[in-house]
């Protein structure tokens, strides 16, 4: 995921919000011949295809204008779906108690993946308990971080 301060994430932020829309994550990657920018969206009552589509559209504009990426990309707009990423500190925040699943972007104690309960935000960082204990993971040490869906 771009961090919050990207110039992808903000340009995104800047057409997502005044929509009515939450932005959940920017991602940019280039795989085989081709190259993707995945803006994740949210709302209370959901995501549907409209929404997808009507920030498509808003977002392509402005992109076209900007122009930030200068090679050829693919533009997708989806819903965060039910293993949401978070990226933002809000989001840590928010979903304090649930369980997630994170990828660290170098090993901390001999692990690279952790898997628990998120307790919440600390200075500079994130609280969680895995494995019987608590762990304080600095969010520059965060490769990626998804909840568990729980059914």
């Amino acid at each position: 995921m771009q961090p919050a301060d990207s110039q992808l994430t903000l340009l995104a932020r800047r057409v997502v919000e005044p929509l009515g829309y939450e932005l959940v994550g920017v991602e940019y990657f280039q795989k085989g011949g081709g190259a993707t920018l995945r803006v994740y969206i949210d709302h209370e009552r959901g995501i549907t295809l409209d929404d997808c589509t009507a920030v498509s559209h808003q977002l392509s504009g402005v992109l076209d204008v900007e122009d930030p990426i200068s090679d050829q990309y693919d533009l997708e707009v989806s819903s965060p779906g039910l293993d949401r990423p978070l990226v933002f500190p809000e989001h840590f925040e928010r979903f304090a108690g649930s369980r997630v699943r994170i990828r660290l972007s170098e090993k901390i104690e001999g692990r690279r993946k952790l898997e628990g309960v998120l307790l919440g935000v600390v200075p500079g960082g994130v609280a969680l308990r895995a494995d019987e204990r608590d762990w304080e993971i600095p969010l520059t040490s965060i490769d990626s971080a998804r909840l568990i869906p729980e059914f």
